[in-house]
């Protein structure tokens, strides 16, 4: 409501500024009720937006790893770690706002976009829904899902259930199982014997899924980059293309996204046999 600074509970007024006899009460509601119009309107301009964005972005040939978690979780450190970049990354509630994405390099050579998201809070309110479907949108088109968990919160798995449900209120809960690592950060918290209970072959056989590092000293971090390139890995199906020997373009264009395993030259063609993700056979299929 806005400030009343007037005594009386009913006033005038002049075309649509409020008409005659309008409370105070009726004129705030329908300034609330204007103002939640073009709130609507906007996050439909940010749908639009995004989408057209993802749309080019299947024309790049990088497979996209999305960060999602409670607030706090460290996702924007992890960010940074990664991409050695300088997100903002503060002990704040909702510290990112909006998806930030960079290129990152594999152990293997494979190059993935990775993508920074808001976090989540628990008992997300129903129209605060659709704003985060705005923003996460991202995490539908992701070949892969990063889960980052605060391991050292008193609350983590109570955080970590909260993630769940928001992803499925989100219609992502199948999407994650298929398709979601479990990070279990800020491991440096922690006393050195949970942690190597957590990091034990016991424990890795039983939660293949699950990683342990710590984002602020890079403990587990190269892990956990190796555990994206063999999920990345484990994607891909071999395919066999036979490309004109004067297209240079899409001859280097599966060497340097692909798993060249072996190729065969005849007068006209290049024979060559390779290991692509579905999305990248996709794409491969889309050049010109």
């Amino acid at each position: 409501m806005r400030s009343w600074t007037h005594l009386e509970r009913q006033r005038g007024g002049l075309g649509f500024i409020g008409g005659p006899g309008e409370t105070q009460l009726e004129l705030d509601r329908r300034l609330i009720d204007e103002r939640i119009g073009r709130i609507k309107k906007e996050l439909e301009d940010v749908k639009r937006t995004r989408a057209l964005h993802r749309k080019a972005r299947k024309r790049v040939p990088y497979p996209i790893v999305a960060l999602v978690g409670y607030t706090n979780a460290g996702k924007s450190t992890l960010f940074n770690r990664l991409t050695s970049s300088n997100v903002m990354a503060e002990h704040l509630l909702f510290a990112t706002l909006d998806p930030t994405m960079r290129r990152v390099s594999l152990p293997s050579g494979r190059e993935i976009i990775l993508s920074d998201t808001v976090g989540f809070i628990s008992d997300l309110p129903t129209l605060l829904v659709a704003a985060f479907r705005a923003t996460l949108e991202e995490v539908v088109e992701a070949d892969l899902i990063l889960h980052v968990r605060d391991i050292a919160h008193p609350e983590s798995d109570a955080q970590g259930h909260d993630v769940l449900k928001v992803l499925k209120d989100l219609n992502l809960e199948q999407v994650y199982e298929d398709h979601g690592i479990e990070i279990m950060n800020k491991a440096d918290l922690l006393e050195p014997s949970l942690v190597k209970k957590l990091t034990s072959q016991a424990r890795r056989a039983t939660h293949p899924s699950q990683c342990v590092i710590s984002a602020l000293d890079g403990g587990g971090v190269p892990d956990l980059l190796a555990k994206i390139d063999q999920f990345l890995a484990s994607k891909e199906k071999t395919y066999t293309f036979s490309v004109p020997l004067t297209d240079g373009k899409k001859i280097a264009w599966l060497y340097s996204h692909g798993e060249v395993l072996s190729r065969k030259d005849d007068e006209e063609k290049a024979h060559i046999k390779v290991k692509l993700s579905h999305e990248n056979k996709e794409r491969f299929s889309l050049l010109q």
